[in-house]
C-alpha cells in the first residue's frame, strides 16, 4: 500500500544557481508526493531507514543506514514514503550547474 496523508517536511538550506540542498524529515508512513527531478541528485541518509519508493508501476522497499548515499538521473517521476517504524531523515543533494561546481571546486 502506498497512501498517506502526512507529507514529508523539506527545509530548504541552499539554493542558487549551481546546487539545491534540501533536509527531508519523515514521520513513519510520511510521503513527498509525487515529483521528478530536472537535474541529477544524490541522496545521503541522516538515519537509518526503509525508503518505500514507487516508480509508478512498482513499489520497492531500500533499506538504508545512517551515511550511505546515493545517485539518481533526472527526470525519473516518482513518489518516496517511510516505510520505517520510526522517523527518518535524509539530505538531497540536487546538481544543476555541474560545470559551475566543477569550477567552484578546482578554484
Amino acid at each position: 500500500m502506498f497512501q498517506c496523508d502526512i507529507p514529508a517536511v523539506p527545509t530548504l538550506q541552499q539554493d542558487d544557481e549551481t546546487i539545491r540542498i534540501t533536509r527531508y524529515d519523515f514521520e513513519p508512513g510520511a510521503v513527498t508526493g509525487w515529483h521528478q527531478h530536472g537535474w541529477p541528485y544524490f541522496v545521503i541518509m541522516l538515519t537509518d531507514g526503509i525508503l518505500r519508493i514507487h516508480n509508478g508501476s512498482e513499489i520497492t522497499d531500500v533499506p538504508l543506514k545512517q551515511g550511505q548515499a546515493y545517485m539518481r538521473a533526472a527526470g525519473i517521476t516518482h513518489d518516496v514514503m517511510n516505510g520505517s517504524d520510526h522517523p527518518i531523515a535524509f539530505v538531497e543533494i540536487e546538481v544543476k550547474n555541474p560545470a559551475a561546481m566543477t569550477r567552484m571546486m578546482l578554484a
